[in-house]
This record gives C-alpha cells, structure tokens and sequence, in this order.
C-alpha cells in the first residue's frame, strides 16, 4: 500500500513493521559547518530555508507564498558580526589577562603564602622583642635599687666583676660619678643618658626609657631606669643615679629569630608555589581536556564529549551541561542536514514531476505551430493530451499548496467532528470505485458493530480529505476485489487523566509493503518504484498530506502490517479540544 497517488507498486508483506513517524515538516534550518563546498542555491547558516509549498509559485489569491519582505532582516550566520548586542573585546588584552589560570593561581597561592608568613615572622619578632625587653624592665625593677644604693657607698668608678649593669649617679652639685665594666662598655658602647630637669625627673623617677649609645664594637641601645640619691645624714636629695643595661642580647635574638623567620617564609613560599603547580595542575586537568574538547568541536567533530566527573564537584555539573548541550547541537546539525536534503529532493522531485507535463504541454504546442496537426482527430487529440497534462499539473500544484499552507502552521477548524460518518462515507465511495471489493466499517476491537457517532475535534474537511487519500491509496495499489475494513473506536491516552483517544484503521489485504518501504512511506515524493512509472499513481504526496493532516490535529498516524496480510493505517486523534498546536506533534 503506498500514497494515493503514487505510481509505485507494493510488495509482499513480511514481518511486523513498527510505527513509522513521518519526518518533520521541512522548516527553519542551520547548516552544520562542514569544509564540503556547498550546493549552489542552498541556504546559508542562519537563514530560513523556504517552505516546501513555495515550490507551488501559488499567488496571493490562492493562498500561496510570495517573495519574502523586502523589509525583513537577514538573519546573519554565527561567524558574521551581529547587529545587536554589546560588542565583545577581543584585543588590548592586559598582561595579567595573557597569563595562563594556572599560573595565576599558583603565584597568588605563593604570594600569599609569603605574605602571611611575613605578617607572621614581623608580629613574632615584635612580640619576642617587647617580651624580652619587658624581662629587662622587670629585671631592672627588681635590682636596680640596690645597684644604685651600692654604687652610691663606693667610691670606686671601675668594676672589677663581670658585670651588664651601668650606673651613672649625677649630683646636685653637677658631677657624675659612672660604675661600669669595661668589657661591656668596649662591646656595647656608654649610654648616652639625657640631662632632666627636676620637674620631669619627677615623673621619670622609677620608670624605665631606652637611650642610645656612643663608642664600643657593636652599639647597642640600653635601657635605663633613674631613681634618686637620698643622704642618709640629711635625709635629703643629693642626686640620680640612673641604672642601664644593654639590650645587645635583645637585638641579637631578634635579629637571628627574624633571619630564622625570613627564610623559613621563603622556604615555604617556594616549596607551597611547587605543591600548588601541581596541585592546580592536576586540579584544572579537566577544564583542561574541556578546553581540548571544545577545540575539535569548533574545529568541526561535533562527536566529540567531556569525560564526566563527580557531579557534586562543579567540573563534573559544567561537563553534564556541556555533553547535553552538545547532544542537543549534534542533534540540531543532523536535523538540519536531514531537512536540507529532503528539501533538496523535494524540490529535485517537484521539478521532475512538473517538467514532463511542462515538455508534453510545450511539444504540442509548437507542433500546432509548425502546423503538423492537420485534420480535427489530431486537434481533438492534442487538446485532450494538454488537458490531461495541466490536469496531472493542477494536482500536483494543489497538494504542494496543501503541503505548504500545513508547514506554515496555518490554523484549522476546531469543530467537532463525527468520525464514524465520514468513515461510512469513504466506504460508499470505495464501494462505488470498485463494486467488486467487500467494505465494512467494523469495531476496532472485531466484535460488535462499529460505533455509530465517534466525535473528534478538528477539521471536517481535512479530515475527510485523509479518509479520502487513504481510500484512494486501497483502490490503486491493491488488486480488484481485495477486501477492506475501516475500523472505528477508541483507546486510553499514555498520559493518566487525559481523555481518550479516538482511532482509525483502514485495513486491506492485499500485498502490503516491505519494512524498508514502511520506514519512507509518509515522506514527500516517495515511490517504491523507482522508474517513478505514473501508470498506477501519481507524485507520492498522498501520505505525505494525510500526515501533516494528522499532525495539524495533534495526533498521531502509523503503518504495520495486516494480520493475513495486507497493509494497516493507524490514525490517532483528540475526541476534546486540544491547546492549538502547542503541544508537541506526535506525528
């Protein structure tokens, strides 16, 4: 069983044919980047490719497709500049932005690494040299009273003992009697105590400040603590005696822990840097292989997919995202591929269709030109031979216009519909095509009568233009006599809670179609008979129609194989209202 007006013949059935979705409307496509050159007139990447029914040339007046808008934007391919959206910088670049993310982000580890631990080693000798000089300070408040009374009851200015302290006493009467060690004053150098005045000496008085020094090996800062020098006759202030000791160890201490600290940092910095290339390293190696993979897919592999990781982690969520996005791309380019060559068929196919009655039409012509038909047998003959022709063109006009208007989404009646009459009707009309052949309409199920009213929701007249193909498609292409049953009722919808749905078979048993021929049977222009022989049919858009038909109502239309042979449409429609088209075709 093949399209109603198909000249290809049918083979014998064998095997169970699964339900053949007819291939989508041909629409809107993108072309797949491919470095094959591409066929002259064929779209370009981006731009709409027209619609099948333009291959019509019908005018205004029977509903056909004229030119496009002169005033409607092309549509630019993805390697043009657009005319819209914020222009994206892609030179001047900083040098910060030249520098590779790794190595960004093992110097900002080690950088901050050496700054922490510099901030560290600079509050850790700041806090060892406050603590150390506060056990100065507290060494001084615990004997540098006694030091002094000491000093104070000698008389000698040397110390013959090994000895950190200095004691200057300044008296009242402006001499100063100093007590020191030589050895320390030779590596540390003699304090350069401050004269006070006596108000100030006041608020000093027990206090420790640090002075500088002149002299020695190594000079030092000391740290001096005055108190006064009280006669023991009179009772009265006679002087200050003001106790130092060098800070000499201090300094050494913090400049060995400060050293200590500084190369430690610096270690650390170098061998953190080292541990963070290859941690960052081993990090980023899937963003790694993403960028290798995103490389041959603009070079062109759209096969190509992100190894999947973790989708916890955010490598693994961005390769789940990109393999679906491209799963979707790949699907896209094969779609479109697929739409551009049946658009490319289909116009071949049209032209071939046309161009026979065309040449038929035209050699009768200038024959009446040349003057070769001489008697009115030959005129009568000729005109009929035209007529035929421009009838055969008419057709195939007409059903590529019914084609186009059903791609180009043009809305339907939504008019309930009784389906069990029209299929009541069809069989009359197969009946009167070929008295021969049995016709019943039967029950989907086989037992019982077929239901009396079925109401759908749809197109009345397309509706019956389906019926109409289908039976026109039995009568040509199944032998005389064959019988043949349209089968009415309805079945549960996939989805729960949906209304029913109503269903047609129209059954014959004759010779079927083989699986490869069920796989094409609703494209456009499709004959198993590859001579395209017009004896037995015509162009091969019947199935294609009641396809788009179908599709146009929300349903769904397949073919397989009749129990005992034969050939079995399958027609699904809505029995309420549907959303307009925006549900997704099922056909």
């Amino acid at each position: 069983m093949s399209t109603p007006s198909s000249g290809r013949p049918v083979g014998a059935s064998g095997g169970a044919l699964p339900p053949v979705p007819p291939p989508p409307p041909s629409g809107p496509t993108t072309s797949r980047p491919s470095s094959a050159p591409r066929t002259p007139g064929a779209a370009r990447p981006g731009t709409q490719d027209p619609p099948s029914g333009s291959a019509t040339g019908g005018s205004s007046g029977t509903g056909g497709h004229g030119p496009a808008a002169p005033d409607s934007p092309p549509v630019p391919s993805p390697d043009e500049p657009r005319p819209y959206g914020r222009t994206v910088p892609t030179e001047n670049w900083g040098w910060f932005a030249r520098v590779p993310l790794r190595a960004r982000l093992v110097a900002i580890i080690a950088l901050l690494l050496a700054a922490g631990l510099g901030i560290a080693a600079l509050a850790t000798t700041t806090v060892v040299a406050r603590y150390l000089v506060g056990q100065v300070d507290q060494q001084l408040d615990l004997t540098a009273s006694a030091v002094a009374d000491e000093t104070f009851r000698g008389n000698a200015s040397r110390s013959t003992l090994p000895s950190e302290y200095y004691v200057l006493i300044r008296w009242d009467n402006g001499a100063e009697t100093p007590k020191y060690w030589d050895k320390a004053v030779e590596r540390s150098g003699a304090p350069q105590i401050p004269t006070f005045m006596a108000q100030e000496m006041a608020t000093r008085t027990g206090k420790p400040f640090t002075v500088t020094s002149a002299g020695g090996t190594t000079p030092a800062e000391w740290r001096v603590v005055p108190y006064p020098v009280i006669s023991k006759l009179t009772g009265e202030t006679v002087g200050t005696a003001y106790v130092a000791l060098p800070l000499t160890g201090i300094h050494e201490t913090v400049k060995v822990l400060g050293r200590t600290l500084a190369v430690s940092a610096l270690g650390i910095a170098l061998i953190g840097g080292a541990v963070a290339y290859l941690a960052v390293q081993r990090a980023l190696r899937p963003l790694r292989e993403i960028e290798e993979t995103a490389a041959d897919i603009a070079s062109g592999d759209l096969t190509r997919r992100i190894r999947p990781a973790p989708p916890s982690t955010e490598v693994g969520s961005l390769a789940v995202s990109l393999n679906t996005m491209l799963n979707h791309i790949e699907r896209a380019f094969a779609a479109s591929e697929a739409s551009e060559a049946r658009m490319r068929r289909f116009v071949s196919d049209a032209s071939h269709e046309l161009r026979t009655p065309l040449a038929t039409v035209k050699g009768y012509g200038e024959l009446y030109r040349m003057g070769a038909l001489t008697t009115p047998e030959q005129m009568d003959d000729t005109m009929r031979r035209i007529e035929d022709s421009a009838t055969r063109m008419g057709t195939l006009v007409n059903d590529l216009l019914a084609l186009a208007r059903l791609d180009e989404g043009r809305p339907i009646r939504h008019e309930p519909v009784n389906l069990a009459a029209l299929a009541r009707d069809s069989a009359g009309d197969l009946h009167a095509l070929d008295p021969t052949r049995p016709v019943r309409v039967v029950s989907l199920g086989g037992s019982g009568d077929a239901p009396e009213e079925l109401t759908v929701i749809g197109d009345e007249d397309r509706l019956r233009q389906v019926l109409a193909n289908l039976i026109g498609n039995v009568s040509q292409h199944t032998p005389a006599g064959t019988r043949v049953e349209i089968a009415l009722g309805t079945q549960a919808p996939q989805d729960a809670g949906d209304d029913p749905l109503a269903v047609l078979e129209v059954r014959d048993h004759g010779p079927g179609i083989t699986p490869e021929q069920a796989a094409h049977v609703f494209e456009r222009f499709y004959r198993a008979d590859s001579s395209r022989n017009r004896a037995s049919g015509g162009s091969g858009l019947g199935m294609a129609i009641v396809a788009a038909i179908v599709g146009a109502h929300q349903g769904h239309i397949s073919v397989a194989p009749t129990q005992g042979g034969g050939l079995t449409v399958h027609v699904e429609l809505p029995t309420q209202g549907y959303d307009d088209g925006s549900s997704p075709d099922r056909t």
